[in-house]
């Protein structure tokens, strides 16, 4: 297909096919990590499930910046890219890369500092803390990996070419699987080979990213020059910086709120952080059309097809809306053996009953994520970022508020009741950003 079928491509046709790779991409990325889970609950033991889950809501936070850096600076590129400014695109793309390895290599190292001193704020149960620290410090060793990787896949993205972040994560999931089994039931490396397994992985991946993207901007026969250009920095930081915040929403209440979670024992942990994994599988299609409506805005803007954006925004309804009926009725039929799953016929009744009780309720309100998603999509592509950044912070805050006073009152389940509210009043204050048309104005011309 052409290069600028989101641009003339029908919205419907032009979203799915940029969406499939990216979301059969991101499950199998989220598939490696569940595989983890399941490998130290069945082959280890539950407390070393629970010991990766306390790290889990921190390391998703990484994540999370790594992939709302790359979503945020690809929308520059992305309306470069419509616009055919292709030497502007080059400097964006070089600026993006540098400034997001300097960035990585600093965070690497206050975390490979700090993670058990992490590990003790969030109030982690003494009898799973060093099996945490342990894993967060492989973990912080591969994150300059983990941010090139998706630097590189955002940029990908950006210029339509949602495939080839889809056969390098194919290939890094399956290979990190291999090393998952070998690690931990071949050479007995316990929470820390899956670990090890991650990083390598990823780090393999990364290379090959490298190499196939340095190849495709040699198409692009214009010189760029120098490789961190100020004024690219500043443009793409208005945009990339609350992308970040917006990606790392979910992610970050998450961890402020793991404390709560913490204070009701490691079982409890084990089963919450079973049905977070599945939870996390399920967002996805969500957080891709969210991305898919973000660089589909940025093109069309940049060529000036604002009355495609309306109609691309409006078939996204449709899209999420199927993904949500789809995911509600897998959690509410298949709950008991997803759990089960990762914790064997062996878990406690404890473990058991929390993870069933999480999907159980969480699958009913898919749809207010994706209505939030693809209206936050159009907002970030369009660079119109003041009250994305308002309606995510009201997110954050309100999951916080309401998972720290009423669940230590309530129970347990007060964590994942915040969870839709939280969603809910991110959609309306996005989406009466969305109605005021002010996105109409945003373009780099």
């Amino acid at each position: 297909m052409k290069k600028d079928y989101l641009i003339e491509e029908k919205p419907l046709k032009a979203l799915l096919v940029f969406a499939f790779p990216m979301i059969i991409g991101n499950l199998f990325q989220q598939f490696y990590t569940m595989v983890d889970s399941v490998v130290v609950g069945r082959f280890v033991s539950e407390n070393a499930l629970a010991a990766v889950g306390a790290s889990y809501s921190l390391t998703n936070v990484f994540i999370s910046i790594a992939i709302g850096g790359g979503v945020g600076a690809s929308v520059i590129t992305s309306q470069y890219f419509g616009a055919k400014y292709y030497e502007k695109m080059k400097q964006s793309v070089r600026t993006a890369l540098t400034s997001f390895l300097v960035l990585s290599i600093f965070l690497g190292i206050v975390g490979l500092v700090m993670s058990r001193q992490i590990m003790v704020w969030l109030n982690t149960p003494a009898n799973i803390l060093d099996q945490a620290s342990e894993y967060l410090r492989i973990y912080f060793l591969g994150l300059p990996f983990l941010f090139m990787y998706n630097i590189f896949s955002a940029m990908f993205n950006a210029l339509g070419r949602s495939k080839v972040p889809l056969f390098l994560l194919i290939f890094s999931s399956l290979f990190n699987i291999v090393l998952d089994v070998v690690m931990v039931c071949s050479f007995d490396m316990g929470i820390a080979g899956v670990a090890w397994a991650t990083l390598i992985a990823q780090g393999i991946s990364a290379v090959f990213a490298a190499l196939i993207f340095s190849r495709e901007m040699k198409s692009y026969r214009v010189h760029a020059t120098g490789w961190f250009v100020p004024g690219e920095f500043y443009g793409m930081s208005k945009v990339a910086l609350p992308s970040i915040l917006q990606q790392s929403t979910i992610s970050i209440g998450m961890m402020l709120v793991q404390s709560v979670v913490n204070s009701f024992g490691s079982e409890a942990l084990a089963g919450f952080s079973a049905g977070m994994r599945i939870e996390t599988i399920c967002v996805v299609p969500m957080s891709a059309m969210g991305n898919v409506l973000s660089s589909y805005t940025a093109q069309n803007i940049g060529a000036k097809r604002f009355d495609r954006v309306k109609k691309g925004y409006h078939t996204g309804y449709g899209i999420v809306a199927v993904f949500a009926v789809v995911l509600c009725l897998w959690l509410e039929l298949f709950y008991d053996p997803l759990i089960r799953m990762f914790l064997g016929e062996d878990g406690t009744a404890v473990a058991l009953a929390t993870g069933m009780d999480y999907l159980k309720f969480i699958g009913w309100f898919f749809v207010l994520i994706g209505m939030k998603m693809i209206t936050d999509g159009v907002l970030r592509g369009s660079g119109d970022m003041k009250m994305f950044t308002v309606a995510n912070m009201a997110n954050l805050g309100l999951r916080v508020v309401l998972a720290m006073t009423l669940a230590p009152r309530f129970g347990i389940h007060m964590v994942w009741v915040a969870v839709p509210i939280g969603w809910l009043v991110n959609y309306v204050i996005s989406f009466a950003e969305y109605r005021t048309g002010k996105w109409r104005t945003r373009n780099i011309s």
